[in-house]
């Protein structure tokens, strides 16, 4: 192997053989991976995959992977923004579950904040009223309320109203509405505090129809006093706030309605019922005749002195009125 002393001090002591062992190590490796690719593509061949480390399987807990896609507040590829989230469901609540379409027709709106306070939450547009027998009673304008509101409105004509309108031989058919929600003050006074029709917590009601096309309008005079009357009774147990005519000026020709609520449950019922009008004028008295005597002549009992005030003919009655002629005068 050309080997000699000197070269035994080196690591390598025989020259070349570095060479020799690198070129065996070299071949050695070679050949390893000559047979490992044969081993793969022959494990593939018999239908087995080759031993590639895969990821380990998804949970089942595990929440739907997102769909890939722009980063909030980036444009798409087409220029345009994409959409925005929708915004979480909001909870139902009880009084809307219980204002169903059996009980009215009163679809959801979304909630208004306005300014000053103005406006509400769980809103309402209250369209009709549907009565046990299925027809509807027509809200006219369709009126904007809270649906604690809208409930007990409907809960009033389906009960109280209906009673009525039958007990004077008709149905009932149409509601006017005078108002309802309204952002401004109370009796729309400026700097006033804020009414409940500013809270969509109030309603004003002229009249009702009837089937047989009769209007009953609950401040009219000519409308029997036992109907007025009655309206007045449901209403005032229902509501915490009634006003009509003789409460304030502001309510002569309609009913407002609220349920405002106040210490100690106190509750407010204003609303004078006015007698009818009569049907006829009284009888005016008949014209003076031209010849009476004036009136404080006429006034005066039999027997009493003449004012010294009065006038000669005032004191004296003309001869065809008197039985006694006058006496002729004696000529001289």
């Amino acid at each position: 192997m050309n080997c000699s002393a000197t070269g035994a001090r080196r690591k390598w002591p025989c020259r070349g053989g570095f060479r020799r062992q690198w070129a065996m190590v070299t071949a050695a490796a070679v050949m390893l991976a000559s047979f490992w690719h044969a081993g793969a593509g022959a494990a593939v061949s018999r239908g087995r995959p080759a031993a590639v480390p895969l990821p380990r399987p998804r949970p089942a807990e595990a929440p739907p992977a997102k769909p890939e896609g722009p980063a909030d507040g980036q444009e798409t590829s087409s220029g345009a923004k994409p959409p925005a989230a929708a915004p979480p469901a909001r909870e139902v609540s009880a009084c809307r579950a219980a204002l169903s379409d059996a009980i009215a027709i009163a679809p959801s709106i979304p909630d208004i904040h306005g300014p000053g306070g103005c406006g509400g939450e769980d809103l309402v547009r209250l369209e009709a009223v549907v009565l046990p027998d299925k027809h509807q009673v027509a809200v006219k304008p369709a009126a904007i309320l809270r649906c604690e509101m809208a409930s007990v409105v409907a809960d009033w004509i389906r009960t109280d109203m209906t009673k009525l309108a039958k007990g004077l031989g008709s149905g009932i058919t149409e509601l006017d509405n005078f108002d309802s929600f309204e952002c401004r003050g109370r009796n729309r006074i400026a700097g006033a505090r804020l009414s409940e029709h500013g809270r969509a917590n109030a309603l004003d009601v002229r009249s009702f129809a009837l089937a047989n096309g009769r209007a009953i309008s609950l401040t009219d005079r000519t409308v029997p006093r036992e109907v007025r009357e009655a309206v007045l009774r449901s209403a005032c147990a229902r509501f915490t706030t009634v006003l009509g005519p003789g409460s304030d000026g502001y309510h002569e020709d309609h009913i407002h309605l609220d349920l405002m609520e106040r210490r100690n449950g106190y509750r407010i019922c204003q609303w004078d019922i006015w007698e009818a009008l009569p049907q006829i004028a009284p009888m005016l008295p008949a014209p003076r005749p031209e010849g009476a005597p004036p009136r404080e002549v006429a006034a005066k009992p039999d027997g009493a002195e003449p004012d010294a005030d009065e006038s000669d003919a005032n004191r004296k009655q003309p001869a065809e009125s008197s039985n006694e002629k006058p006496a002729k005068k004696k000529r001289r």
